[in-house]
């Protein structure tokens, strides 16, 4: 037994569970990378100030949750605990907002950290996949987002999430909800650190999942109830562009998601299967955030997804991802010339594209055997000096225990062929 283990809060992928989340990686990407998404990836670590007027001086994740750090030259640095910060600044940074295509198309994999409370669905380590469309204002953007998503959930064969959908208004309209909403917390008996919460930024008081605030905020007024115009209007049409495109939503007036960036359309994918921590992504419009972090106006829009919640979702539901398979051919040699002519034939076979693998360490018949059937592999190939001498190996049938002399020489073209 080793004397460390895995970080509190933390988990490590490991065979055969590891293949899951790939294949969720994967089918949150593919219909990105058909949308003119191209892939981003950026440090593990950013400024602190990066984050903090990124993300919300006021949030939980800045005041709480950040990994931060002093390096030895007297940077202030912290692990990135969202993408759409770094992924931003990184646009800025490569002026890919002036090659004049806009908007910029993102996507991007990784790991974020956050510390928290660790329970299930919740890690101080947790991965997403994510993406951000930079440089528009467009309904059918933020609707084309949110499309692609539910695209990928329901690739993977989820069926029992609900979209949530608000609007968080803009500039010209939010500063007199913000002032509607602060008189109504004033009144409310709220700890002083809400409080103080609630004259920062009021919005964040919403978001509180503590059940004794929330019993207090039944009453409390809604932004839709103060949108201008414009803001009705743009929201509007992204609820038409989805209801067009099949997408099922439900308008929540409370929703305003954990970051300080968000304006205009605002979203989240739920599933009620996962206990509390039921939100497995999320995200929205964030116009104003390409200027608190130093760059020119860019309105924008992204979202984020979980991956480990993401399995969980599909754990919860039943739902066996048709994964393929680690190995479709092993090699069992008995003797040393068949070693060569073996390890030789699975070269071949991995450069047709074949899973092949080979029983390594000198190993006996039963002992090799035993390791072909824990690889899963369909087909077995065995040989041993009396079977070279006749210029044949012995494939054997896995799945039906049948077993065949094929010739050394067509082994590969008959695996070609029975394995399509």
């Amino acid at each position: 037994m080793s004397t460390f283990k895995a970080p509190k809060g933390t988990y490590d992928l490991i065979p055969p569970d590891s293949a899951k989340y790939l294949a969720v990686r994967e089918a949150i990407a593919a219909p990105l990378r058909n949308s003119g998404y191209g892939y981003i990836e950026t440090p593990g670590f950013e400024s602190v100030e990066l984050f903090a007027r990124g993300v919300g001086e006021s949030t939980d994740i800045v005041t709480k949750e950040m990994y931060a750090f002093e390096t030895k030259g007297g940077d202030r640095l912290a692990l990135r605990p969202e993408g759409t910060a770094s992924v931003l600044r990184a646009a800025l940074e490569a002026n890919l907002h002036k090659l004049g295509n806009l908007p910029v198309k993102l996507w991007y994999s990784g790991s974020y950290y956050r510390y928290e409370r660790p329970q299930k669905g919740r890690y101080r380590h947790f991965s997403q996949v994510g993406a951000e469309a930079i440089g528009a204002e467009d309904p059918a953007l933020d609707a084309e987002l949110i499309i692609l998503a539910d695209q990928a959930y329901r690739s993977l064969g989820l069926r029992n999430f609900r979209i949530l959908l608000n609007s968080l208004g803009d500039k010209e309209c939010r500063p007199v909800y913000r002032a509607a909403l602060q008189d109504f917390l004033r009144g409310l008996e709220l700890d002083e650190d809400t409080l103080r919460r609630a004259e920062i930024n009021p919005l964040r008081v919403l978001d509180d999942k503590r059940d004794d605030v929330q019993k207090q905020l039944v009453g409390a007024p809604l932004l839709r109830d103060f949108l201008c115009d414009a803001c009705k209007a743009y929201h509007e049409e992204v609820r038409e562009l989805l209801t067009a495109a099949g997408v099922a939503f439900e308008d929540d007036g409370k929703l305003v998601r954990g970051l300080d960036y968000y304006t205009r359309t605002t979203f989240e994918f739920v599933h009620d299967g996962l206990g509390s921590q039921s939100a497995v992504g999320g995200g929205g419009r964030y116009d104003g955030l390409s200027e608190m972090i130093g760059g020119p106006e860019l309105p924008s829009v992204g979202w984020a997804l979980g991956v480990d919640r993401t399995v969980l979702a599909l754990e919860a539901e039943g739902v066996e991802l048709e994964l393929p398979a680690s190995t479709s051919v092993f090699a069992v040699p008995l003797g040393e010339e068949a070693r060569r002519v073996l390890f030789a034939k699975v070269t071949e076979l991995r450069k047709l594209g074949i899973a092949a693998d080979f029983s390594y360490g000198g190993k006996g018949l039963k002992g090799a055997m035993k390791n072909a059937n824990r690889s899963g592999a369909r087909y077995t190939i065995v040989a041993g000096e009396r079977d070279l001498a006749e210029g044949v190996v012995q494939l054997k049938d896995m799945e039906s225990g049948e077993q065949t002399a094929v010739g050394v020489n067509e082994i590969v073209a008959e695996l070609e062929v029975r394995l399509g």
